[in-house]
């Protein structure tokens, strides 16, 4: 996920976690999928899946994690679209704390789903940095009153 300086950075609807109920309800991420997808990668990790937590509202990602001798990765799924993020501890939204997909973070890839690694979540929001970041009115709105700074923070969210 990477943007280019001279174009638009347009995210899809649902990115953000808001909608307008006259646009219908946003998509949503096979739970099943990243469930298979999550203990394929443990597998993988020469781990085990430890505790899966799905979205509930306001949060925009389901949360898990898998663990791997003495080492515990919180895996974050989007809720409205296929992507992966990796974090040091579990929240209720993100700003800067993302971590370096690990070496078995392919396996998400190879099942369909978009690993955005750390440079791409924070990743400013500055113009200069991203061009324009195509977001609603209300969603600019709720990105200045969070005092959100980053691509990351606008994904992984729990705005309300």
């Amino acid at each position: 996920m990477a943007a280019d300086k001279d174009a638009a950075f347009i995210l899809p609807r649902g990115a953000t976690g808001f909608f307008r109920p006259e646009d219908g309800p946003l998509p949503l991420t096979d739970q099943r999928a990243f469930r298979t997808a999550l203990y394929a990668a443990a597998r993988a990790a020469g781990g085990r899946v430890g505790e899966v937590e799905e979205q509930t509202y306001p949060r925009t990602f389901h949360t898990a994690t898998v663990i791997a001798g003495t080492d515990e990765y919180v895996v974050l799924c989007h809720a409205h679209h296929p992507w992966i993020a990796f974090a040091a501890e579990r929240r209720d939204w993100y700003t800067e704390e993302f971590l370096a997909p690990p070496p078995w973070a392919h396996i998400f890839t190879d099942l369909g789903f978009v690993v955005l690694d750390h440079a791409a979540l924070t990743l400013s929001l500055s113009l200069s940095d991203v061009g324009t970041l195509v977001l609603t009115q209300s969603e600019w709105r709720e990105v200045r009153f969070y005092g959100i700074t980053t691509l990351g923070g606008v994904l992984f969210n729990a705005w309300d």
